[in-house]
């Protein structure tokens, strides 16, 4: 690839043109970059920029998989573990077979073990364009739970399935119960790596405190100090990657400061955007030169690139639309009847199955005199273009068909989280009354701020009747500050300009009553 930084200027202009008319077209972002990279790698003079599949795999994979696991929910995750592992596991191997006996029978010549690896490629979901829809359309916060859970683990799944099917092709035999063996021995062993990494960091972590931009750097650190000695180790990097992410996610609160907090969310918010922009972007511009590598003809080719985009979607609309009633016919526990999932939204999730930069990496990492290396990249990249395309765009419609609404439980329970806090705050100022310290004056009006915002919460919450006074000082209150706040920022810009006050003082000065305005929203 030559005149990197001009590659890398394009493909930052590309996404952020096409990021903009995402949003002026009102459609998912992930599905536009790749379309858009796809027409983009046709037009006569963009440079051809290779997808390295060691970057994503090695590079890019790890920070995803932490960021991931790191918001995600223990409690939440455990609540769902069976649903989750059963598509995370079950289905994965399951895709896999189909994928492998279809593709087998249809394309003459083609190994079994060529085809179980194109199998294990395209079995992976990438949940970000279908928990973009989900949540730009307020569907049930349980469904967000199934969609991100199984895309935590069914790519260590399909990769240790994957490396499987390479080393039979080394090789030259299988074993299933080798394999069995071995997938065992990945996923525990991956899940120690974890742990003890995740121990590791928990421990640095506590000694920076207050450190904030060594803490950012660690965090950034973290995905890779697990994923890289797993893999060496010979077990999977993914489980490894999302289990120190998830650990160290869970005692976030307990090893870091407020600042750092507030300095380590902007940073991921915009590293993983611009990490997934550049992965769909790159997808798109595979295309014509996986065409070019293709000695069938095209009436061939986009016969079995559908045929393999129905089986990917069939096997999840199967799967989805059976096993749970198996499922409820063998155990009828009160505790389990409560947790299943409607068949609306049981068809989102179905629906929602897309496929994404995983595949493509994994497919393009085959080495070169693999079976059918280059007729397995095409239809990996046929099934990723099937399933965000066909998929991706009517998910918005079929929620809105199915009349799927948000549930009002995660708003209750972030109004009592508030409320709570609130609550907690009043009973601490009333114990700071006896601090010799303190100041009556100013605990007086911290207590007024504190119990308006309490009043606020509860009558939100329906603790409280109706109080339409309260929301109008609320929101009279908040105009207000806003215009202070403004009015502040365009002192200081004047000041700036005149030359009384240097740009630094400007952007820290300015910083604050940004984060203040922030604050009104509470």
């Amino acid at each position: 690839m030559e005149h990197v930084e001009l590659v890398l200027l394009f493909l930052l202009v590309a996404v952020a043109a096409l990021t903009w008319l995402s949003s002026a077209l009102d459609v998912p972002y992930p599905i536009l970059l790749v379309l858009g990279g796809s027409v983009l790698g046709f037009v006569p003079g963009v440079p051809e920029v290779e997808l390295n599949p060691d970057l994503v795999l090695l590079i890019v994979l790890p920070p995803l998989l932490f960021h991931a696991a790191y918001f995600a929910s223990l409690r939440e995750l455990r609540a769902n573990a069976r649903a989750i592992s059963l598509n995370a596991c079950a289905l994965v191997l399951l895709t896999m077979s189909a994928v492998a006996v279809v593709t087998h029978a249809v394309v003459p010549g083609m190994p079994w073990v060529a085809a179980f690896a194109f199998g294990a490629i395209v079995s992976p979901t990438d949940p970000l364009a279908a928990v973009t829809i989900a949540r730009r359309l307020g569907v049930p916060h349980r469904l967000i739970v199934l969609i991100e859970g199984e895309s935590l683990i069914n790519d260590g799944t399909a990769l240790v399935a994957y490396r499987t099917a390479l080393a039979a092709a080394v090789g030259g035999s299988f074993s299933l119960l080798d394999a069995a063996g071995d997938f065992v021995l990945n996923v525990v062993g991956g899940v120690v790596v974890g742990v003890i990494v995740a121990q590791v960091l928990l421990w640095v972590f506590r000694r920076i405190v207050g450190d904030d931009l060594l803490g950012v750097t660690v965090s950034l650190i973290a995905g890779f100090a697990a994923y890289v000695p797993a893999e060496e180790l010979g077990v999977s990097g993914v489980i490894a990657a999302v289990t120190v992410g998830l650990l160290v996610g869970h005692r976030a609160a307990e090893h870091s400061t407020a600042s750092s907090r507030l300095r380590s969310f902007a940073f991921w918010d915009v590293l993983v955007f611009l990490l997934n922009a550049l992965l769909f972007v790159l997808v798109g511009l595979q295309l014509p030169s996986v065409l070019e590598d293709q000695d069938r003809s095209a009436a061939t080719l986009i016969g079995l690139g559908a045929l393999a985009g129905a089986v990917v979607i069939g096997v999840r609309l199967l799967w989805s639309h059976t096993i749970p009633y198996l499922i409820r016919a063998l155990d009828r526990r009160p505790r389990q009847v409560a947790m299943r999932v409607a068949w609306r939204e049981r068809m989102v999730l179905a629906w929602g199955g897309l496929r994404g930069a995983v595949s493509l990496a994994a497919a393009l990492a085959l080495p070169r005199d693999f079976p059918e290396r280059d007729l397995i990249i095409w239809l990996t990249l046929c099934v990723i273009l099937a399933t965000l395309v066909l998929q991706g765009v009517t998910l918005p419609a079929l929620i809105r068909t199915l009349g799927i609404r948000e549930d009002e439980s995660a708003a209750l329970d972030e109004l009592r989280a508030r409320k709570a806090a609130a609550r907690a705050a009043l009973h601490r100022i009333d114990t700071l009354r006896k601090e010799d310290w303190t100041r009556p004056d100013s605990l007086d009006r911290l207590h007024a701020m504190y119990e308006f915002r309490y009043n606020r919460l509860a009558q939100r919450a329906g603790a409280l009747e109706a109080d339409e006074n309260l929301d109008e000082r609320s929101a009279t209150y908040q105009r207000t500050v806003r215009d202070l706040l403004d009015t502040q920022r365009r002192e200081l810009v004047r000041l700036r300009d005149d030359g009384q006050v240097s740009d630094e003082i400007l952007h820290a000065l300015t910083r604050e009553i940004d984060l203040e305005d922030q604050r009104l929203e509470i």
